[in-house]
């Protein structure tokens, strides 16, 4: 006879079928067909001393089971997702099981049968598993499902204010606050408060699978984290497991708190008003110390003295500085270098100009990051739209350049050169009402230094200067192209003849 026992005393402790058939011995299609039966009729290790080898043939091999083998097993899964909808039965399951069975030639169970592997199935899918949590390790999180209610002062509207719960899973201490609503900045808030109540931070945070937590979900293995929610995880050093989707006893501790809190918190305010958020909140704490507590009624102790004696030590310290609630959006880096932030302009390295960066904002900096690395950073402005905060080394470096210089620059550089080009460039600085406006003119001025060199420039504002007070930089550079700063050798006089026309007058009449 095939040792069941040994075969499924082996697989429990994780030996490998072609090993468990050469220990008990037989073929390794005995030991896949002896398991498969198992798992098919929930039959595990360990094992009752009454389960012998006999009793486990009988049962995974009952009388007409050679026919069962022969017969098409019907999909399980599938049937335990249409049992879940309305007005769906084991019996039309069955008949559309029958007919598919008919279609393909194959030979189906009988409705007792059929009704049986289903009831296993069930019974498998029921089962769960008491996973016993270390102290400090976790925390589990989620909003109640009974909100609580404030009173307008002016319009007498009633308002629902949401319940947020956290709950230490070994200890069961509970925080509680209300909010107005649901969104981003009240769940990172709500866990901001909590790790202050706390006074620690648990190493495993396990939301439910909200969209403040979890952007999308292609299932549990695949689970992608709200930004803000990850980064707030990073700055309290916690790792964050979501509950799977309609998975209360992944969160049991949350789940039942809720229940809890409804009745001892909730309905314990149900009569009394209030016409603030704080005032509710306050009552809330009142009434949470209160729960905390409480005695236990089936083991000694309360939740707070549970806390305080054995989890609270174990968890890990507060950071320095309380999260920063952040907001984070996408802009384009434009040709100036800048990216708009409500109506503000900071600079980005100039190297990414229209490319699309995160920017992270807070009430006290603008973060702008492409390719989840950090590129700026700045101070956020408020008031007058439309300031700028430019950071120099964003710029190309012909721009620094430009940033480097202005009236005093020019004015110390002209005087290196000589009297004529400084005369000339205090003249263009003076000529507009508003100096910057001249600065233009000025840098054409360098580089026409750069193009001509400092000499000819010294000898172009010289010959410009025998013309007007006030040059401008277009006719500097008419002269220099031109050539007319070149000193001109005199020209030979001429033999002086017997002119006929005696009133006609020579150059040197005229004084040339």
């Amino acid at each position: 006879m095939t040792d069941y026992r040994e075969i499924l005393r082996l697989k429990s402790l994780g030996f490998s079928e072609r090993n468990i058939a050469l220990s008990c011995p037989c073929s390794r299609n005995t030991v896949s067909k002896v398991l498969k039966r198992a798992e098919e009729f929930g039959i595990s290790w360990p094992l009752t001393n009454e389960q012998t080898n006999a009793v486990l043939e009988d049962t995974l091999y009952p009388k007409g089971s050679k026919s069962i083998k022969n017969k098409k097993m019907p999909d399980l899964a599938y049937v335990h997702k249409e049992l879940l909808k309305n007005g769906v039965s084991k019996k039309l399951l069955w008949t559309e099981y029958m007919e598919n069975c008919r279609l393909n030639s194959e030979e189906p169970l009988m409705y007792s049968q059929f009704c049986y592997y289903i009831q296993q199935d069930e019974q498998k899918r029921r089962a769960s598993m008491h996973i016993k949590r270390k102290p400090g390790e976790q925390v589990e999180v989620d909003w109640a499902g009974d909100p609580a209610h404030i009173t307008d002062p002016d319009t007498g509207e009633i308002i629902d204010a949401y319940l947020f719960v956290g709950v230490m899973t070994y200890s069961q201490y509970t925080y509680v606050e209300a909010f107005v609503n649901e969104k981003q900045q009240a769940w990172v808030t709500a866990h901001v408060h909590m790790y202050e109540y706390f006074g620690g931070v648990a190493k495993i945070l396990v939301p439910d699978n909200c969209k403040t937590a979890v952007v999308h979900n292609k299932g549990w293995y695949n689970q992608q984290l709200n930004t803000v929610y990850r980064e707030m995880a990073e700055h309290y050093g916690t790792a964050i497991i979501p509950a799977r989707v309609r998975r209360p006893r992944d969160k049991a501790n949350a789940e039942g708190s809720v229940g809890s809190i409804s009745t001892w918190i909730t309905a314990a305010l149900r009569n009394e008003q209030f016409f603030s958020l704080a005032e509710l909140n306050c009552a809330i704490r009142e009434k949470l110390e209160t729960f905390n507590a409480r005695l236990f009624q089936k083991k000694e102790g309360s939740r707070l003295s549970l806390f305080r004696d054995e989890e609270q030590p174990l968890l890990a310290p507060l950071p320095a500085t309380p999260y920063e609630l952040a907001e984070w959006k996408q802009a384009t880096v434009q040709f100036n270098y800048h990216i708009s932030v409500n109506g503000m302009l900071y600079s980005a390295p100039y190297e990414y100009i229209k490319r699309k960066v995160d920017v992270r904002i807070t009430d006290k900096t603008i973060e702008v990051f492409y390719n989840h690395n950090r590129i700026a950073s700045h101070r956020r402005l408020y008031g007058r739209k439309g300031q700028y905060s430019t950071i120099v080394e964003h710029m190309p470096e012909s721009h620094q350049k430009y940033l480097e210089w202005n009236g005093d620059s020019f004015r110390k550089w002209a005087k290196r050169i000589g009297c004529n080009t400084y005369q000339v460039v205090d003249a263009i600085l003076t000529s507009k009402r508003v100096e910057q406006q001249t600065y233009k003119s000025c840098m054409g001025l360098l580089k026409l230094a750069d193009k001509y060199s400092v000499e000819r420039l010294e000898a172009a504002c010289k010959k410009a200067l025998s013309y007007t007070a006030s040059p401008s930089y277009k006719s500097i550079k008419n002269i220099l192209t031109t050539g007319q700063d070149k000193p001109q050798n005199e020209p030979d006089k001429p033999e002086t003849t017997q002119n006929s026309y005696g009133i006609t007058r020579g150059a040197g009449y005229y004084g040339r």
